[in-house]
Parts: structure tokens; C-alpha cells; sequence
């Protein structure tokens, strides 16, 4: 989450810069902090923290160096054949674009390496965030296949074995009354069961209420038309989710990969098998992970317990998805409900790989296993939990990639600029300070002095009332309480006239508190920022697809930057 005590500051590294034609104006750049210490150290003075990480990221010669690693064949590695056909089989059966076709064939190069990042399937593609992490792993992919003049295969990664139904199954949108509302996809059913793995029965009502929630414009009925046509080819959330980035991003050749696919668990057998049987070595290395981290002043963002096993198991009898433990020489559940062995589990593991998935700390490792990563990109609280994970990669034989702090961007639509030309408002005073600001401006419209007028009687009364205080004391010494008390109600009545009158004279403003509350609803919802609350349909109903092509097709090298986009 975003830390409001850590507020953005807005910079001008550059003169405006206009990419396409029609759309959009990228005007200026904004630091935004995002409440994760460890990870803000990465961005702004990575030699801080480089014994936590093993490339930086700004240095040219560290994608050089990481590419030769990669060519160290010594490394543990799934079959790259049997990686490139199971991602074939998925990319088809979503419909993926040809362009993404291509691009998994490239995967056949021996000398191919890919750009990855992932995140859970959300609703209707989840938050803004979401898209712009797809943006970064295909500017980061180009980028760094001109810098090595080699293949480079964006690849989104689908966390759809993460079961945690209520974290992705809604979407937040603006109302007219500048209220946000969500829509929400009811979980079938009550089993902690993958989201890859949880069929959804009825589509209907969730597309019923976004269809409602949309705008009438000239792109609404060919964009319900699509998602419809997406929930009809889509038993889950997860292929739902993957059907909406291939549809947006599939021309660009972005990859699609799903991490509950059974085929790649399969690819994923030999490595599931050396974490279950270096269980000590992982643990270590994880500790070590977290000492380096607290050495640095950080606190840990992921837990590392001692007897975690950092792997999950379904179970065969309910399917939900069960986190181990190691216990007196054997896997348990939390509860210690379910027991096994070590042997037991890997006798599971050779006949049902996909009954196996990876926790938080050990799914970089797999990802790195499972394909010829250079680098993964990662949001800020990513970001912060591989800090711990480096002695684990080395402990596997594994070299950590280049970690790429994703791109951010609020979009600021037409009228909410022209409102804050208006008001003279900046985007960091939008983050910072927009409440102070609209007080500052209400109060400068107060022709009538208001507030002075009040202050100057109050401040008269209390004077005219001393006298009175002074002689029922001088009469009784226990009346000076009664008389104080008498004081403060007469002044609550003048405080409330005051309120009541700086109400009515304000209501004069309602049009323009409302252009406020606009600028705030819009780009700062809640105190968030706007791409960790709304989702891309909104914007996709008013402006179409193309200024999203535009964005994608501004290849540059800001990693981590935060970026102003005017429509």
C-alpha cells in the first residue's frame, strides 16, 4: 500500500513530450513514493542496497553481464523445447495474437532470453496497475534487445495459482456522485482452491453491472461485445484475464503465461524436487536473506519462518490449497491437520507435479528455473520481498536477474486539466495537498469577510463578558463555573451561526467544490493513487484503444518513473 505520510513531489526533468498524434501529452514527470522503503532505497541510490540485489539496473553493463551469465549452461534449467510448447498450447488456446505466436517460436533460439513480470488474474484485467506492468515488461524487452542484439521474449506472468478469490474478483469505478462503487464477482463455491482452478458459472451479472457502470459513448457496444465474447470463451477468471491482455497486448507480442498450468508444472517437476529435498538449505538461505535486509534498517516484507516449507500443496480430497510446514521430520498443514512425508510428497510430486505451487520466496526461483530470465519487472512491495531471496538463488545454483521497477502513469483527462489549470493546481498538489488548497481557495472568495466578521465578535463577547464573570464571583465564588459554562453556550451559538452562514455563502461554490472533488476522485482516489484503484475499462469506453497503443509503442528507459499522461 501507498504510505500518505510519504507524499510525491513533482519534478520537471524535461521539456512536454507529445507521443502520437491525438491523444495523449506526457507533461510531467512525477516522484512518487510508494511507502516501501527498501524499495524507494532501490530507485534512488541503489548502491544502498546492492548487496541485496545483483544487478543495477541503470548500468548498461550489467544487462551485458547477466546475458553472459544466462549462457552458463551449468545452471539448473527446465527443457526449453518443453517450456515453449506448453507456453504454445496456453498462447493458442486464448486466442493470443500471431505476433505472440512468433515470439514463443523465438523461445526455440538458444540465445533467447526473456523480460518477464507477473501478477494475479483480476477482474476485467484488475487495476490500471496491472496494464502499465505489461507496458514495462514490453519497453524493457525491446530496450534490451537492441542493447544485447539478441531475442528477448516479453512474458506476462500469470499468478493463477495464488487462491485468494476475494483479492482479485472486483473493480472500483468513479459514479456520478464522484463516489467510487465496485463491481464484484461472487466466489463459487468456499474451497481456498487456485483461481486458475475455480470455474465460474455465470458471468452474466458482473458484465450486467459494468455494462451499467459504463458511459454511453461510441466505443461501448463493441467493447461489451468483446468482453462477452471473452466471458463466453472463459471457464475462469484466470483465462478470462489472460484473453483480455492478449487482446490488448497480443499484437505487441506479449506472451501469456498461466503458473497453474498442469504443463508447466510438469517442466517445473526437477526443481520442486530439490526445494522439498534441501529444505535446510532453502531455510537458511531465506534467513540469511532477512538478517541482510534488517541489517540494512529494513523491516523484512515477506515472512521467512523457520519452519516453513515456502511451498504449497492442494489438497486431493477438497482442492484447497494448503501452505506446509516442517514439523519433527515431516510436512504438515498449519493446523497439523494433514501429514506427510518427505518421501510421500515426492512419490505425489513424480505422479502430480501440478498438485505443487510455489509461495511468495520461492517463486522467483522457479521463475528463473522455469525460464532463461534477464530480468523481471517488479512493483515496489515485489521489489522489497526479493531483497530477501538473493542467497537463495545462489544457494540453487541461480543467479538472481536484473529486478526493473515497473513504469506508473495517472491519466488526466481533458476536463480535469482544464480544472486544474483553473485552480492552478500541479499533480504534486493533487497528491499533497488538495484539500488544503480548495480550503485556501474558498476561503480567498469570502468577499464578505465571513470569518473575520465572527472572530471579531467572539472575540468581543468574550471581552463584555469578563465584567459579568467577575461580579457573580465577587457574589458567590461557586457561580464563576455556571457563568463560564453560560459563556460557552453563548459562543457555540455564535460558532453555530457561523457555520451555517459560511454553509449558505459556500453554496454559491457547489459547482466549483465539485470540479475539486473531480480533481481529487479522479487521480487520487481515497488517497491512493489513481492506478491502484481503477481499472482500464473506464478509459478504454471514452477514448478507445489507441491512446494505450501510443503509450506502449513510448519506449524509454525510465524505470520507476511515475508519469503525467493528458489526454
Amino acid at each position: 500500500m501507498y504510505n500518505q505520510n510519504e507524499l510525491p513531489t513533482a519534478t520537471a526533468k524535461e521539456p512536454p513530450v507529445r507521443i502520437g498524434g491525438l491523444f495523449i501529452l506526457i507533461l510531467e514527470t512525477i516522484t512518487l513514493a510508494s511507502g516501501q522503503a527498501l524499495a524507494e532505497e532501490y530507485r534512488r541510490d541503489y548502491g544502498r542496497v546492492k548487496d541485496l540485489y545483483a544487478y543495477n539496473p541503470w548500468d548498461s553493463a550489467a544487462w551485458e553481464l547477466r546475458a553472459a551469465r544466462r549462457d552458463d549452461r551449468t545452471a539448473p534449467a527446465a527443457d526449453r523445447k518443453q517450456v515453449a510448447d506448453a507456453l504454445l498450447a496456453f498462447n493458442k488456446k486464448i486466442g493470443n495474437a500471431n505476433e505472440a505466436i512468433r515470439q514463443i517460436e523465438r523461445l526455440q533460439d538458444p540465445r533467447a532470453l526473456v523480460l518477464t513480470g507477473g501478477q494475479q488474474a483480476g477482474l476485467f484485467s484488475g487495476e490500471l496497475l496491472v496494464i502499465y506492468k505489461a507496458v514495462t515488461i514490453l519497453h524493457a524487452a525491446r530496450v534490451a534487445e537492441a542493447k544485447l542484439n539478441r531475442p528477448v521474449i516479453p512474458v506476462f506472468w500469470i499468478a493463477g495459482e495464488d487462491h485468494d478469490f476475494d483479492e482479485v474478483n472486483h473493480i472500483a469505478y468513479l459514479n456520478p456522485r464522484l463516489e467510487t462503487e465496485k463491481i464484484v464477482l461472487p466466489q463459487p463455491g468456499k474451497n481456498r482452491t487456485s483461481v486458475s482452478r475455480t470455474v465460474i458459472p455465470d458471468w452474466e451479472p458482473v458484465l450486467l453491472d459494468l455494462e451499467a457502470s459504463l458511459l454511453d459513448t461510441e466505443f461501448k457496444t463493441a467493447l461489451m461485445e468483446k468482453l462477452k465474447k471473452i466471458a463466453a470463451e472463459s471457464p475462469t477468471l484466470t483465462e478470462f484475464f489472460a484473453r483480455m491482455l492478449a487482446w490488448q497486448f497480443g499484437e505487441q507480442g506479449l506472451v501469456l503465461l498461466d503458473s497453474d498450468d498442469p504443463a508447466l508444472r510438469a517442466c517445473e517437476r526437477d526443481f520442486f524436487r530439490e526445494l522439498l529435498t534441501r529444505q535446510p538449505e532453502l531455510t537458511d538461505a531465506l534467513l540469511t536473506g532477512r538478517q541482510a535486509v534488517e541489517r540494512l534498517g529494513y523491516a523484512p516484507q515477506a515472512d521467512v519462518n523457520p519452519d516453513g516449507a515456502n511451498l504449497f500443496l492442494f489438497d486431493e480430497e477438497t482442492g484447497d490449497r494448503i501452505l506446509l510446514y516442517r514439523k519433527d521430520g515431516r510436512f504438515t498443514d498449519r493446523r497439523g491437520e494433514r501429514s506427510f512425508t518427505l518421501e510421500e510428497l515426492l512419490t505425489r510430486l513424480e505422479n502430480s507435479p501440478q498438485d505443487f505451487s510455489n509461495n511468495v520466496l520461492t517463486r522467483p526461483l522457479m521463475q528463473d528455473y522455469l525460464l532463461p530470465v534477464l530480468g523481471s519487472v517488479l512493483g515496489p512491495g515485489e521489489l522489497a520481498y526479493w531483497g530477501l531471496t538473493r542467497s537463495a538463488f545462489e544457494a540453487f545454483g541461480l543467479d538472481m536477474p536484473i529486478l526493473i521497477p515497473r513504469k506508473s502513469f495517472t491519466l488526466i483527462e481533458g476536463t480535469v486539466a482544464k480544472h486544474m489549470r483553473l485552480y492552478d493546481l500541479s499533480l504534486a498538489d493533487v497528491f499533497q495537498r488538495l484539500e488544503e488548497r480548495k480550503q485556501a481557495w474558498l476561503k480567498e472568495q469570502d468577499n464578505l469577510g465571513i470569518e473575520e466578521t465572527f472572530a471579531l465578535a467572539k472575540e468581543r463577547l468574550r471581552e463584555d463578558y469578563r465584567p459579568v464573570v467577575e461580579l457573580v464571583s465577587s457574589i458567590n465564588p461557586g457561580m464563576a463555573k455556571l457563568a463560564s459554562v453560560n459563556l460557552m453556550k453563548i459562543m457555540e451559538q455564535v460558532e453555530f451561526l457561523e457555520a451555517r452562514s459560511t454553509e449558505a455563502y459556500r453554496s454559491q461554490f457547489d459547482a466549483s467544490i465539485r470540479q475539486w472533488d473531480r480533481i481529487g476522485m479522479s487521480l487520487y482516489p481515497g488517497g491512493k493513487p489513481q492506478e491502484r484503484v481503477y481499472n482500464l475499462l473506464a478509459y478504454l469506453v471514452k477514448y478507445g484503444n489507441s491512446w494505450l497503443w501510443e503509450l506502449t509503442d513510448n519506449v524509454t528507459e525510465e524505470w520507476g518513473e511515475h508519469r503525467a499522461v493528458y489526454f
